[in-house]
C-alpha cells in the first residue's frame, strides 16, 4: 500500500443504498468489502475517512412510497434509519452516514 501517503487521510466511500426498502444480502456485497478495506488501512496505521449514506432521490422512492401509502419523506426516514441500524449491527462503522438530501449537501 505504498501508494497511499501516510500523511494524508484516505477517503473511502461506496454505492449509496436507495432509501426505498430493507437491506438484503445483495446490498452487503458492497459494504462488507469496503469495510474490510478500511480496516486494512487502519491496521497499516493510515488515517481513513469512510463515508456513505442513503440515496434519497429518484423514482424508486416515489414508487415505493405510493405502494405503501406513505410520503417519500416518511419512507426515506424509515429506511435511512433501517440501513444505519443494520450497518451498526454488522459492525460496519462509517465516519459519516448521511443522506443525499441532508443539509450538509445543500
Amino acid at each position: 500500500m505504498s501508494n497511499f501517503p501516510a500523511d494524508k487521510p484516505v477517503l473511502v466511500t461506496c454505492g449509496l443504498p436507495y432509501a426505498n426498502g430493507e437491506c438484503h444480502i445483495g446490498h452487503l456485497r458492497t459494504y462488507i468489502p469496503a469495510d474490510i478495506f478500511v480496516r486494512s488501512l487502519h491496521k497499516q496505521g493510515l488515517k481513513t475517512i469512510f463515508v456513505c449514506g442513503s440515496d434519497t432521490h429518484g423514482t424508486p422512492i416515489v414508487v415505493s412510497a405510493e405502494q405503501t401509502n406513505t410520503t417519500p419523506g416518511k419512507l426515506i426516514e424509515k429506511y435511512h434509519h433501517h440501513f444505519d441500524e443494520v450497518f451498526k449491527k454488522l459492525g460496519i462503522r462509517f465516519n459519516y452516514f448521511g443522506t443525499t438530501d441532508g443539509a450538509v449537501n445543500h
